[in-house]
């Protein structure tokens, strides 16, 4: 009886462990530059692709670290990822990428 609880709290602890401790996976989405901020505007316009979540919409992201968009023109594809950060949507990385062709894959 003892062996039984011994197993059973240490499979218990094992998952336990592994469902606090989960890999974290990076998402990149795919977009175009809309509209990069103005002088005390602090929000770039990104055009997610229909292959989101969300088909066809312009979204507006806080960007944090403006050094984040240097060398990045308005209307450049790019990826990026974000995160919900004081209740908005916050840029945490974007770079440059290639136009994804219609009916191709791309990555």
């Amino acid at each position: 009886m003892a062996r039984r609880i011994f197993i059973g709290a240490l499979v218990l602890w094992a998952f336990g462990a592994a469902a606090q401790a989960p890999a974290e996976t990076v998402v990149y989405t795919r977009a175009r530059v809309v509209s990069l901020p103005q002088a005390g505007e602090p929000y770039v316009r990104l055009k997610l692709l229909p292959r989101s979540k969300i088909p066809f919409t312009t979204q507006a992201f806080r960007v944090a670290d403006r050094a984040l968009l240097a060398g990045i023109p308005e209307g450049a594809w790019v990826k990026f990822t974000a995160r919900h950060v004081e209740g908005e949507n916050t840029l945490t990385s974007i770079h440059v990428v290639e136009e994804c062709k219609r009916f191709q894959r791309c990555d």
